[in-house]
């Protein structure tokens, strides 16, 4: 397994997901590459207070979903509606 990055709801439940995964997210990416010396890229943390656990696991199937797809494995991406408004203004924060 390679490296991996923690990425924490507003409700502290925390998901560890491949790194690669994560640099789907151009803002994840940004945070964890930066020479400006965020503390995200020292620790491989990123806090999302204001994205619900529901939410972040979504983006989470999501980053891998992108990661399969862009190597030629087209599947179906499935949202509940009932999370689609939330899931598209945590997506826009995150330019996924």
């Amino acid at each position: 397994m390679g490296e991996t990055v923690k990425l924490i709801s507003m409700e502290g439940f925390e998901f560890i997901i491949d790194r690669e995964a994560a640099m789907v997210s151009q803002t994840i990416r940004s945070m964890l590459t930066s020479p400006g010396g965020f503390s995200e890229s020292k620790d491989g943390v990123v806090t999302f207070p204001d994205i619900s656990t529901t939410i972040l696991e979504k983006i989470c199937q999501y980053f891998y979903w992108s990661l399969q797809y862009s190597r030629g494995k087209e599947t179906e991406f499935h949202i509940e509606p009932e999370l689609t408004l939330e899931l598209m203004m945590a997506a826009n924060y995150l330019h996924t």
